[in-house]
């Protein structure tokens, strides 16, 4: 069943997806139905699961789901693998790929590939201070209070 991420709980788990470049408005308006669907006919062992699926940012393909009214099963997350891998294909963009590095520079999102990571701090490109998109966070809550984050209070700190 699907809810919007705002109803939510904090304790919710969430997937990020980060995409290899932005979504464009007509992307978004083409995957707005199709990701609500997912969410809504999203099931586990024939039960329904309360979910959400959204785009963030118009970078990150988050998807949402209310473990207190039903766990994911190994066949609902490959469902779910299988749903991002679909978008893929429909828009042209990676979204499984894990090599990138999301920061919020100057409102905009960029992209850094990992092996420029320190680079880019030697450069003054980032700081400990620059918004770093997480997106190992696993709860919905932490992806409304700390996604994005200042890059020293992330896994990232060792590099700052």
């Amino acid at each position: 069943m699907f809810v919007p991420f705002s109803e939510l709980p904090a304790s919710a788990r969430i997937w990020i997806y980060q995409a290899s470049r932005p979504f464009t408005a007509a992307e978004l308006a083409r995957l707005e139905p199709e990701l609500q669907r997912f969410a809504a006919e999203w099931t586990s062992h024939g039960r329904n699961l309360e979910a959400s699926a959204a785009i963030l940012h118009h970078q990150f393909l988050v998807i949402g789901l209310n473990e207190a009214v039903a766990d994911a099963s190994g066949c609902s997350i490959d469902a779910s693998v299988r749903f991002v891998r679909l978008v893929e294909e429909q828009v042209g963009v990676q979204l499984l790929e894990k090599s990138q590095l999301a920061f919020l520079v100057e409102g905009q999102v960029r992209l850094i590939d990992l092996r420029e990571l320190r680079q880019a701090i030697a450069a003054g490109q980032l700081t400990a201070e620059t918004p770093y998109f997480d997106n190992t966070v696993a709860e919905n809550g932490r992806l409304h209070q700390a996604w994005p984050a200042p890059a020293a209070t992330t896994w990232l700190a060792k590099y700052f």
